[in-house]
């Protein structure tokens, strides 16, 4: 059952599997709170987040999940949108920041993929491709637009008032949301098609 049974199986396995994950997601939230230092907003840079220290950013309670069931997540980089000029463009910018940063690392370790050895699988090779597709499935995941994922906060940047507090009201409750849809497969179609997409486009500028 998630990690748990790959570290009783296969440690080595484990061990490259959780790090290739650990610094997927490492990298998701430190630029969510890069880019909000960038518009203006001190916040992660004061609460010591931007860092690649995995201390920093691991959730113990995130950290178990994925463990034992394979799904899980990192402490949020706290954000001040009021610290932002532009309010509305801080939410789309910074909400987006962590897919974008995730399909950047899918990009690269596709485009070392293919001038290292193409065709080839080696165990650099292999890193290397799942490292790119944890990116691409953290990407997709994440633009899925039910809060509190990221693809619910870049839609109220773009959509109206109503919209977003409609939104803003099932937060707290969207964690339960989305894992009950994850369970019953319900989001399966909605990721296997934002993946497709961001596969596609990286393919068409790698020119696989």
């Amino acid at each position: 059952m998630g990690l748990l049974n790959l570290l009783l199986k296969d440690p080595v396995s484990f061990l490259i599997l959780a790090i290739l994950l650990l610094y997927s997601v490492i990298f998701h939230e430190l630029a969510h709170g890069w880019v909000a230092y960038k518009l203006g907003d001190n916040t992660a840079k004061w609460m010591g987040r931007l860092t690649l220290n995995p201390i920093k950013h691991l959730d113990p309670i995130g950290s178990l999940m994925l463990l034992i069931f394979g799904f899980g997540w990192a402490k949020p980089v706290p954000v001040n949108l009021g610290n932002i000029p532009n309010r509305r463009q801080g939410l789309i910018l910074v909400s987006s920041a962590g897919i974008v940063a995730n399909i950047i690392c899918a990009f690269i370790a596709l485009l070392l993929y293919k001038i290292i050895a193409p065709g080839e699988s080696g165990m650099a090779e292999q890193i290397l491709y799942l490292f790119a597709r944890i990116n691409i499935m953290l990407a997709a995941f994440n633009l899925i637009p039910i809060p509190p994922l990221d693809g619910s906060k870049i839609l109220m940047g773009f959509t109206s008032e109503s919209v977003s507090r409609f939104l803003f009201q099932i937060e707290p409750y969207g964690f339960f949301i989305v894992i009950g849809l994850l369970y019953i497969g319900a989001l399966n179609p909605l990721i296997n098609f934002f993946q497709t997409i961001i596969l596609a486009v990286i393919k068409v500028i790698l020119f696989l």
